[in-house]
């Protein structure tokens, strides 16, 4: 489990620096996430991906649960049918998993579109030209990154820390 430390970076230069720093200090690139508005090039630095930018996991999760349910009432109510008794409760199986299955693949659509609802409170931040820097370190390493950042880097403002992030992206 990985704890995201949030912080809103002035430019590019400071942002290098940071990520160097950071390197040094044995915080692996893949743990560094950064994200500027739209027009401002990042160059080396380890862009955030699709997950981190987007709303996808939170409006598939949205989706599936949606879907399974209504699939399952579908199924139900075509069980209460002559036709739907034959098949018994596995109808009510088959299309719960339908219903999930085509929640979850219609909800990624609109949700890929979607800006992370996490980032929101740093969207005037983006607009005026920031640079968010996510990193994310283990519990036990919160302390010493946001020291080491905040000390050697005044102008770097902290945007707090999120405790749920998944362990995949």
């Amino acid at each position: 489990m990985r704890r995201r430390l949030y912080f809103l970076l002035p430019d590019i230069e400071s942002a290098r620096t940071i990520e160097r720093e950071l390197l040094l200090a044995k915080v692996e690139d893949q743990h560094l996430h950064f994200l500027a508005r739209e027009g401002i090039q990042l160059g080396t630095l380890h862009v955030a991906n699709l997950l981190q930018r987007s709303d996808l996991l939170h409006g598939m999760g949205i989706g599936m649960v949606a879907g399974g349910v209504t699939g399952a009432v579908v199924g139900f109510l075509v069980s209460a049918t002559e036709t739907g008794a034959a098949l018994g409760l596995g109808s009510v199986l088959i299309l719960a998993t339908l219903g999930a299955l085509v929640g979850t693949w219609a909800s990624g659509m609109i949700a890929v579109g979607i800006p992370n609802t996490r980032l929101r409170r740093f969207q005037n931040a983006l607009e005026q030209g920031r640079i968010l820097l996510m990193v994310d370190v283990p519990p036990r390493r919160v302390r010493e990154i946001r020291k080491l950042i905040l000390s050697r880097h005044p102008e770097a403002l902290a945007g707090g820390q999120d405790v749920h992030i998944p362990a995949f992206p």
